[in-house]
């Protein structure tokens, strides 16, 4: 049989790799190898971009829209699904205001351009401030934290893994999640080649993780207690006069008095590492000839995870390694827009009905989705928009959002699963396989450890009267508005591209400022509105064509290059993405001043007994990927990790019962040495229990967010605590001896 071989970015995490594919006469995926050409990830392949094929072809995917009516699931042609849409969306919207509607978008958006593209436009035209998003189960603190630092919440410097000499790394394990906030094909290899050059990895982690074993030292820390540790290091800094601050800073002496309580001696019991080792990563970090300090995951869904990212780029300013080569830098994305205007960054603008909580970054807390859902009077959520997210087993407290979805009026779920969280959908909008849609990376490509662009076209044609993701969100964009289901979802790209193109025109400094918009609306090329969109974001971008830039960049050159093109490595550019009023990085923010008053107040807290922390997989990314046999099995498992010492001291079986202040669960016990003692650590998105998805349905596992409280966060942010819960454990009844 004939074969045809196709080339595009693994959608699958944040590394975007460049993938080779070969595809037979009927349009299925026979092999997925690395793509050898792609400069940025050389051929580098993990097992997930390996098992796209069956993920594009799994048979549980949906392929048409689903309508539920009187508890029974029927098939519908789309209009009969739009229309369903329409005319649910219109009944709780006409009866309880547009605020009654809530929206939450899931962590796989950021890897479509769907998302990436009519996200924004869908919440505009929903009309509500009930925004939700997998960023408050994730990575909130940080945007917080570099816009409170930076005046830019997406001013997020990353390490410069290629140059570096020295890396101190905390609660990431990119060496299974493949990196996050730092996108970096063949991270692994990266790392390696830092240690073959004479450089050092310091990992810091309540597990001995794969990343860890690679590191030339691991240090145990206690779970939510990094940004003690980070105090301490910063303290030591300070008192030793080891800084050597390169760019222009405020507030360094109310920096100091922030940190004068948080000495090595002071620290060490809460955050469990030793003052002189603390003290000795200082001085290693102040005297390495170039350094960075990259914290992910498990520092910022924790109790204090946005005082924890402040200090990571604290330490990165006074080392001097902040925007400079080695350090941490700025990506510059080929489609970041030009200029931006100097205001103060600011979180709280409105909040949340029932708990008064601030909304960050336009959203609220997912921690109170189930609050306002389930508390009568007015405002109450009776309608809820879910694009790729499946937040009954990602979010906090998934049993009791569970049960709330059950009440809601009418939901509506963009998603190519029946799963956890849209068997509550009235309506489910199915997109289509991944080979017949285009991709690039708008989010990732801005945490790029190199400057990169690529796009990839749709493999495979539509079937006739299939949309695409794109035109499902234009036409769910226009349902809200209410422009009806009839009306042609082409005309949200063409207002967008508009007002696009006329800011553009009447910006000062602008490289198209004072041009005809409709004439530049005539130069742009591309079969659909999201190419269109692509590329005039390409063309007045900092390597665009408009823009004078001799890489000419165009969405026609990025057709003429499928493999990817290589922007250079990352250089100073600290001016072009500083928005502080001031023009300077600001070290004591004043709401950041505020919580280390927070942090102070606990350092005499005594640490709970045990605790509860989550854990990633090579094979897994999201609770979708449970369903792709392929990656079911060898270390992808739903156990749970703890310590031998631990087994022995509570008298444990091969299985425990583990209760925390929400609910409990009985697990399979997996003993090991790489977890330290009194932690205890459970993999997120399982619990597949009756779900029509086969193969996650043999595999089920148990949902790790039953036993996270929805009631504790990280204050600034609003990120729920997933890492450092307390449980109890016990010997379940059914396996007493």
């Amino acid at each position: 049989m004939a074969t045809t071989t196709v080339h595009r970015t693994c959608p699958l995490c944040e590394a975007v790799c460049g993938l080779r594919i070969t595809l037979d006469d009927d349009g299925r995926v026979t092999g997925v190898r690395g793509d050898a050409d792609d400069p940025f990830s050389r051929g580098f392949i993990c097992p997930k971009g390996a098992g796209l094929g069956a993920l594009d072809g799994d048979p549980d995917r949906l392929t048409v829209p689903l309508v539920r009516k009187d508890g029974e699931w029927r098939e519908a042609t789309w209009q009969e699904a739009y229309a369903a849409v329409e005319e649910g969306l219109g009944r709780v919207t006409a009866e309880h205001g547009r605020g009654s509607v809530a929206v939450y978008l899931g962590n796989p958006t950021a890897h479509s351009m769907a998302g990436a593209l009519y996200g924004s436009a869908l919440i505009r035209a929903l009309g509500t401030r009930n925004v939700y998003t997998a960023s408050t189960a994730d990575q909130m603190p940080k945007h917080v934290a570099c816009g409170l630092m930076f005046g830019n919440p997406f001013a997020i410097p990353v390490p410069d893994l290629d140059r570096t000499s020295y890396l101190l790394m905390l609660g990431a394990n990119p060496l299974e999640s493949n990196g996050s906030l730092c996108t970096a094909p063949d991270f692994p290899g990266r790392l390696k080649a830092l240690r073959k050059r004479g450089g050092r990895l310091v990992v810091v982690d309540p597990r001995r993780t794969r990343t860890a074993a690679l590191a030339d030292e691991h240090v145990f820390v206690r779970p939510g207690a990094d940004a003690y540790l980070l105090a301490g290091i910063a303290h030591t800094l300070l008192a030793e006069n080891r800084t050597a601050v390169r760019v222009p800073v405020r507030n360094l002496e109310e920096l100091r008095t922030l940190l004068a309580p948080f000495s090595p001696e002071a620290v060490t019991d809460r955050c469990g590492v030793p003052a002189e080792v603390i003290v000795r990563l200082a001085r290693e970090l102040a005297a390495a000839p170039a350094a960075a300090v990259y914290a992910r995951i498990g520092t910022c869904t924790a109790e204090f995870g946005t005082l924890a990212q402040w200090l990571v780029d604290v330490l990165n300013v006074l080392t001097g390694n902040l925007d400079r080569p080695g350090g941490a830098m700025f990506p510059k994305a080929a489609t970041e827009a030009p200029g931006g205007r100097r205001k103060p960054y600011a979180t709280g603008r409105w909040h949340s009905r029932v708990r008064g909580l601030p909304e960050a970054n336009g959203e609220f807390p997912v921690a109170t989705l189930a609050d306002e859902i389930e508390t009568p009077g007015e405002g109450q959520v009776r309608a809820l928009v879910t694009v790729a997210g499946n937040p009954v087993l990602s979010a906090p407290n998934g049993p009791r959002l569970d049960r709330a979805f059950a009440d809601l009026d009418f939901m509506v779920s963009v998603d190519p699963y029946l799963n956890e969280t849209t068997r509550h959908a009235h309506v489910i909008l199915p997109p289509p396989r991944v080979m017949q849609t285009g991709h690039y990376d708008f989010a990732l490509l801005g945490f790029a450890v190199r400057n990169y662009t690529r796009y990839s076209p749709p493999a495979l044609p539509l079937e006739p009267g299939r949309p695409s993701e794109a035109e499902i969100m234009a036409t769910l964009t226009m349902i809200a508005s209410g422009q009806g289901a009839d009306a042609d979802p082409a005309l949200v790209d063409e207002l967008i591209l508009d007002q696009m193109l006329r800011r553009a025109a009447d910006a000062p400094g602008s490289p198209v400022s004072g041009r005809d918009p409709a004439a530049l609306r005539a130069e742009l090329t591309g079969t659909t509105g999201a190419e269109l969109r692509l590329d005039a974001m390409l063309r007045l971008g900092p390597y665009g064509e408009w823009s004078g830039a001799p890489e000419r960049l165009s969405l026609r050159t990025l057709l003429e290059h499928p493999h990817g093109l290589d922007l250079g490595p990352l250089s100073p550019r600290l001016p072009e993405v500083l928005r502080t009023p001031s023009g300077e990085v600001d070290l004591a923010p004043g709401p950041i001043a505020a919580d280390v008053e927070r942090l102070r107040a606990a350092l005499p807290a005594a640490p709970p007994g045990i605790v509860l922390i989550g854990r990633r997989h090579l094979r897994s990314n999201n609770s979708w990927m449970h369903n792709v046999r392929p990656l079911v099995g060898g270390s992808n498992r739903c156990t749970l990790q703890i310590n031998p010492a631990d087994v022995a001291q509570l008298g444990l079986g091969d299985h425990a019962t583990i209760r925390s202040a929400t609910g409990e669960l009985t697990v399979p016990l997996e003993p090991t040495d790489a977890i330290m003692p009194g932690v205890v650590s459970l993999p997120h998105g399982w619990g597949h229990h009756g779900t029509p998805q086969r193969v996650a349905a043999g595999h089920p596992g148990v949902n790790a967010n039953t036993l996270t409280d929805d009631t504790p966060l990280d204050a600034p942010s609003g990120t729920a605590v997933l890492n450092g819960v307390p449980v109890t454990l016990s010997t379940p009844r059914e396996h007493a001896p």
